[in-house]
Order: C-alpha cells, then sequence, then structure tokens
C-alpha cells in the first residue's frame, strides 16, 4: 500500500516545489515506484519533470471537476519508476467551482484509494496556500512534509500550516501527521542559516529531518531543462541532498 505525502507551506519560495521534483525523482532512483500529483496551478512540478504543462490534454483539473478518472489523467514512466499526474492554470479555477459541491474535501481522495496500493509513493505538490486544493492534499494524504526556507522569518506562518494540519486531522482525516520538517536553501557560509536551523530546532515540536538542503546553482537550473537535479547534474551537492533525504523518507516506513 502506498504512502501518501503531501509537500505543503503556504509561504511561497521556500523549496516546495523544488522538494517536491526531487524527493519523486530520487525516490524513484532508489527503485521506488512513485506517483507525482501536481495539486499546483502555476504547474512548474509538471514542467520540471519534463512535461510541456501547455500541451498536455487531461490534467488534475478534469479529474477534480469529475470530466474524467484517476487512470485517464495518468502519465506513465515519465521518468523511469515515476508516473505524474499533471495539471494546468485551468486548475485555478476549481475552487469557485467546487464551491457548492458536496464532500469536496475528499475528493482526490477517493480517486487515489483506486489506485494507491500500485506505488510505494505517492507525492503531492501542493499549491502556496492553504485552499480547498491543500485541503484536498491534506484529506487524502498520510503525512505532511513541511520545507522550510533557511532565513529570519521561516517560522512565521508554520503555526497557522500546523493548525490547519490539526484541523484537517480532526474533521477530515483522522491518520494524518506531520511528516517531518525540512530545511532548504541552506548557505553554510552565512551565519544566519546556522542561527535559522538552531532556532526552529529549539521551537518546533516536530521531526526534522537530517538532510539539509543546500543553497545549489545546478538545483535552480534543472527546472528549465525539465530534468530532476539527480538526471540533471548527478555528482552535484543538491543531487546528493535529495537522495540523503529520500533515503531517510524511505527509512520511516
Amino acid at each position: 500500500m502506498g504512502r501518501i505525502i503531501a509537500i505543503a507551506n503556504q509561504k511561497g519560495g521556500v523549496g516546495k516545489t523544488t522538494t517536491a521534483i526531487n524527493l519523486s525523482a530520487c525516490l524513484a532512483e532508489r527503485g521506488k515506484k512513485v506517483l507525482s500529483v501536481d495539486m499546483d496551478p502555476q504547474g512548474n512540478m509538471t514542467s520540471g519533470l519534463g512535461m510541456d504543462k501547455n500541451s498536455v490534454e487531461t490534467t488534475i483539473y478534469d479529474l477534480i471537476i469529475g470530466e474524467t478518472d484517476i487512470e485517464g489523467v495518468i502519465n506513465k514512466n515519465v521518468i523511469e519508476n515515476l508516473d505524474i499526474i499533471p495539471t494546468s492554470i485551468d486548475l485555478s479555477g476549481a475552487e469557485i467551482e467546487l464551491l457548492d459541491q458536496e464532500g469536496k474535501e475528499y475528493i482526490l481522495r477517493k480517486a487515489l484509494h483506486d489506485i494507491k496500493n500500485k506505488y510505494d509513493f505517492i507525492i503531492i505538490d501542493c499549491p502556496p496556500s492553504l485552499s480547498i486544493l491543500t485541503i484536498n492534499a491534506m484529506t487524502a494524504a498520510d503525512s505532511v512534509l513541511v520545507p522550510i526556507q533557511c532565513e529570519y522569518y521561516a517560522l512565521e506562518g508554520l503555526s497557522q500550516l500546523i493548525h490547519t494540519v490539526e484541523l484537517v486531522k480532526n474533521r477530515l482525516n483522522n491518520e494524518l501527521k506531520i511528516e517531518g520538517v525540512v530545511f532548504t536553501m541552506y548557505d553554510a557560509r552565512t551565519n544566519l542559516s546556522l542561527q535559522v536551523v538552531e532556532n526552529v530546532k529549539d521551537n518546533l515540536e516536530q521531526n526534522i529531518y537530517k538532510t539539509i538542503i543546500p543553497r545549489n546553482i545546478r538545483l535552480a537550473e534543472a527546472p528549465s531543462y525539465g530534468m530532476p537535479i539527480n538526471h540533471y547534474d548527478p555528482k552535484s551537492a543538491g543531487a546528493e541532498s535529495y537522495l540523503k533525504l529520500a533515503d531517510e523518507v524511505i527509512s520511516q516506513v
């Protein structure tokens, strides 16, 4: 039975999609069967895994509004061991379309239930907001992984995200838990990065991954080539870090 992990942080620019892309690809490299689900209308996970988000025929939007079933939106073996459900900008209108729909929080959960046992991991990239799309992802997920940027306002908004996870757990998905927090964009040359890590460790009662993702130019370049970092530059510090993170996630099973 697959483990469903939602990658979420309503604060933008924290490495959320970078983590969703590269964790998915590194889990696949470790021989795990992975499904990546792009729930962010910006579609950066879709393009970061090598698909043209402007030309895909069916997307998560079609699934959410009931135009197709889950098998109709899965693109197989985009990378070895890695399938993807792409998105498009149309998804940004789903919030309004679902306004009066009963059980709208459970759409993704019901869809993934049918194919969950085909995968070891299902990784969902959430939008940078606490919207109905994020709630759908959390209702479907077993756990939430939270990327935090090593910067001064790292903890800002985190309490709100944890509160949302608790609300979803109490009302919609009593199995949901925080998978863990992963630090991103760490710059070893600055005292600030080190201080942020220590501050979060002192103030957060959550699992914190040992792996810290560095600020890395190759990580920043990879999406423009439509490749995860372990394919774009396997020897880079970014690739090594995400492979270590994948190993940590696997070890928690």
